[in-house]
């Protein structure tokens, strides 16, 4: 099975039970640009029409741009758009 055929069969297995959180690492690493385009929108798709929370860790802008909170890690230290975030 191909690194991509892995992926893809990955990411049904998360969506199959229908969880109410998804984390996807970097879940288009290694797929083409079709199949990547095609996988997240699959996860954006599945997670709005059911409600569901979703965590991608990727290192694409494109992937990251259609987030709704981009949190960024540089350093050991956790960013939002604002600046750091710091500990409560």
């Amino acid at each position: 099975m191909s690194g991509g055929e892995r992926q893809r069969t990955a990411l049904a297995r998360a969506l199959i039970n229908e969880p109410a959180l998804v984390l996807a690492d970097e879940p288009t690493g290694s797929l083409d640009a079709a199949s990547s385009r095609s996988a997240i929108d699959l996860l954006w798709k599945s997670t709005l029409a059911n409600q569901r929370a979703l965590v991608i860790v990727t290192h694409e802008p494109a992937i990251a741009s259609r987030a709704n909170r981009i949190l960024r890690l540089e350093d050991g230290r956790l960013f939002d758009r604002t600046g750091e975030l710091k500990s409560a």
